[in-house]
Parts: structure tokens; sequence; C-alpha cells
């Protein structure tokens, strides 16, 4: 790999684990730097968990850190050799923004131009930064391609990833590469508690309702965690100046399928409350891979019902401590 120092934002997040730990395992020249707050928008004790499991690498360092802060930001980075950002940090959720849209301006726009003027103000070559496929917002073209437009969020989430991939074409008149992806309901290992299907797992086993948004009829493009590794592997490695990319399955599943997999791995049945839709949600994801296919390289190959056995299986093995998140 050409990159040598590689600091990841939100390191102990869910993607941002599973890159760190994918560079570490496969690359023995690669330092990762990873930053983190570790806030509590969900249980901890996860990331710390994930943490914990970079922690044993040697070429891992990492610093607790909120990258809203510019000034520490700057004091603990300054001395570090960074030649490549992958900014994956980012306070996640769709429904929680409607909550608490402080924290996503602070944390989505404030911090990720504190990252993007980093990496101006050190002479670092490169950022990949993490994007969504909620900027996509209520588009009835399908599948969703990058060559859509994209300006009518029904989220602040979203609202700021769109604003997140403008601000970063500024900065890629500075002369720094900058390659936006854009995710579609990555799942798998260590997971988000907050997710549908981290959710339905965890209350299927205690027996609890599992909450069904727009009684059932929604579809979701999932795509698997080591997909999604791999996408952004691609992003780094590869040479562009200026791209954004859809990184998903292009496969979308019906919510209530995605339930019967889900069921059936854990050899239990759901209790099932079904509910109106939610705001901020969408009714379908799909997306047009063509882009990615040709310039990324990226294929999907872990199909839902694959991925989902995984995950139910590692939250089965793991279920006594990951049933008090």
């Amino acid at each position: 790999m050409k990159y040598r120092n590689i600091l990841v934002t939100g390191c102990a997040g869910f993607i941002g684990f599973h890159l760190s730990k994918y560079l570490l395992d496969t690359h023995e020249d690669v330092k990762v730097i990873g930053i983190d707050n570790l806030n509590d928008y969900y249980n901890p004790l996860l990331k710390e968990k994930r943490n914990e499991i970079l922690k044993n690498y040697e070429n891992y360092e990492f610093i607790k850190l909120d990258f809203s802060d510019w000034e520490g930001l700057v004091e603990n980075l300054k001395d570090k050799e960074i030649d490549l950002i992958v900014h994956l940090g980012a306070q996640a959720g769709v429904r929680y923004s409607l909550e608490n849209p402080w924290a996503y301006i602070r944390s989505n726009e404030l911090g990720t131009l504190n990252i993007f003027e980093f990496a101006r103000r050190f002479d670092i070559e490169k950022v990949v930064y993490a994007s969504s496929s909620s900027v996509y917002g209520g588009n009835k073209k399908i599948p969703f391609s990058e060559e859509d437009r994209v300006d009518n969020p029904i989220s602040l989430y979203a609202a700021t990833k769109r604003s997140n991939e403008l601000m970063a074409y500024t900065y890629y008149l500075y002369g720094i590469k900058m390659v936006g992806l854009r995710f579609f309901t990555v799942y798998g290992e260590f997971g988000r508690p907050d997710m549908a299907y981290f959710k339905f797992t965890k209350n299927i086993l205690l027996g609890k309702e599992i909450e069904v948004y727009n009684y059932g009829n929604m579809e979701r493009d999932f795509t698997y965690i080591s997909d999604v590794i791999g996408g952004i592997v691609s992003a780094i490695e590869k040479n562009f100046d200026y791209e954004i990319f859809n990184l998903g399955n292009s496969k979308p599943v019906k919510l209530m399928y995605f339930i019967e997999l889900i069921e059936k791995y854990l050899n239990k049945k759901a209790k099932k409350k079904f509910l109106p839709l939610q705001d901020g949600d969408v009714l379908r994801t799909y997306a047009d891979l063509t882009k990615s296919e040709k310039f990324l390289e990226y294929k999907p190959k872990v199909t839902i019902e694959e991925g989902l056995k995984r995950f139910c299986n590692w939250f089965l093995e793991n279920r006594d401590w990951l049933l008090k998140i």
C-alpha cells in the first residue's frame, strides 16, 4: 500500500473498527492512528470492546479525541506523520437527528470541516470520507446513481452528509484528493446497536416486541461489512482527484424477508409490533453500482442470507454481553 501512516476517525465505530483491523491484519508496514471520542450515543461498552481488540496491534495508536474541537485536534495530531485520512467518524442515525440536531451540526459539519482543514494545513495528500445513501432522500428514480440530483434530503443527518460532499469539493480545489463513499445500510458483526438488525436480534432473543415500521412495507439495500471494507480499501489505493461512489449491494431486501431470516438463524419467532412510517425514513434504497464497478472494481460478494447468518452466529456466541447493550 502506498500510504504508511493512516489516520482513521471514528476508529471505535462500526466501520472504523473493521477498516482499522483489516489494515493492521493485512499490512505490517502500515500504522493506524485512530481517533474517537467514545461518546454515549449508544452503549460505550461496544466501542470499548472494539478498541480493546485494536489495541492488541503494535502498529495501532489510539487517541481519545473529539474532532469537532479544532485546538485539540491540532495539538494531538500536529506532530504525527499522516499521509492519508479516512474520515469515518460522525454522529450517526437518521432518527436521532430529529431529536438532537445540534449534535449533527457539531460533529458532521464542524467536525468534518476541521478534518478537511487539518488536511489542508498539514499537506495531507488524500482524504477518503464517509457519505451516506440517505443523501438520495425520497428520490423516485431507482436504482440510485451518483449522477442523480440529491437536493431533497428528508432528515438533517442526510443534509449534513450532502453538505460534506459539497465541502469536500471546495477542499479538492486546494489540491487534496477527495473521495466520498455513499454507504448503503451496512451491517455485520460488531455493528451498531441502534440499527434495526441489531435491535431485532436482541429483542427476539429477549422475547420482546420488535417495531416494524410502515407495516413492513420497506426495502433496504443491506451491505455486509466486508464488502464495504473492500470498497474503502479500493478507494484508498486507486488514484482519484475528486469522486463520489456508491457502496451498496444492489439487491434491495424486503423488510419482512429480512426479519424471517433473523428468526430462522435464531430459531425463534419475533413478536412484531406494526407501526406507521417514521419521519426521516425512506421506503426503498437501491444502489446503482455501475460507477463503483468500473472505477473501484467493486463487486459485493456476501448475500443477505450469508451475512445475516454470520451476524446471528456472532451474536449468539457473544450473547452474554451483547444482551446488556
